[in-house]
């Protein structure tokens, strides 16, 4: 039977916070091509709603996501499949880093493979301490290509690679301390952490949050001049909405 987009991925706002759900508790989340597409299509909705200001990216279940759906890889032996399918999880990700509004990943449970993949590639993460990560692919026989991109630029590269090697799971904790994860909670905690972020940031002006999320990963791929070149004209753009200089000048006139 054909997987449809149907209820395997909920989207819900209020109160400027978009809500997306990974919701195959069943099959670990896995992110199976019907996932990936409903995914990208509520991630789409968020980036046009004017309301949206900021994304939280949830799941269903005890696990946030165990990866690729393998089943469904097994059932297809045409390279061509296969490479359709990994481009369609990297415009996935390229989707999140391009989303004009942060994405704040709420991590319930275990992240591997394509899994830790779209941690890595969410702008800020929270998880409970008891939350599994790794790309442990390798230990079926196959690297995870792409899971390395997003994880060799969210932590140190070393670190990346010893993920990717050997296939090691690590605990959220120690996710925190190289990187990947903004903090490891109490699970009683994990709700309050991400919505005391995504309420900071839907207080704030929307262009300029835009903006930002843009030049902040544009300048890290370039060179320290060109960086500040970049930036410099950024921060320009940034004076000339009507909302900064107003924002500016209260502040101003109150000191």
């Amino acid at each position: 039977m054909t997987e449809t987009n149907q209820d395997i991925v909920l989207y819900s706002v209020a109160d400027h916070i978009a809500t997306i759900t990974l919701n195959r508790p069943d099959k670990g989340n896995a992110l199976s091509a019907a996932m990936m597409d409903a995914l990208e299509a509520a991630l789409r909705s968020a980036a046009d709603d004017d309301a949206v200001r900021v994304v939280i990216l949830t799941a269903n279940g005890k696990i946030f996501s165990g990866g690729h759906d393998l089943e469904e890889m097994l059932g297809h032996e045409e390279h061509a499949w296969q490479k359709a399918h990994f481009e369609r999880c990297a415009r996935l990700m390229a989707t999140v880093r391009h989303l004009p509004k942060p994405v704040i990943a709420r991590v319930q449970g275990a992240a591997v493979a394509a899994g830790c993949q779209l941690v890595a590639t969410c702008d800020l993460a929270y998880a409970v301490r008891s939350a599994k990560f790794g790309i442990n692919g390798i230990n079926l026989g196959l690297f995870c290509s792409t899971p390395s991109v997003a994880l060799s630029r969210a932590i140190h590269p070393k670190q990346a690679l010893d993920m990717a090697l050997t296939g090691r799971l690590i605990l959220a904790p120690r996710a925190e301390e190289i990187g990947l994860i903004n903090a490891a909670l109490a699970s009683e905690d994990l709700d309050q952490a991400v919505m005391d972020a995504a309420r900071a940031i839907a207080a704030k002006e929307p262009q300029a949050i835009g903006l930002g999320k843009d030049l902040f990963y544009r300048q890290a791929e370039l060179d320290i001049d060109s960086a500040y070149q970049l930036a410099a004209g950024r921060m320009a753009d940034n004076m000339d909405f009507a909302e900064t200089r107003a924002g500016i000048r209260g502040f101003v006139d109150k000191h």
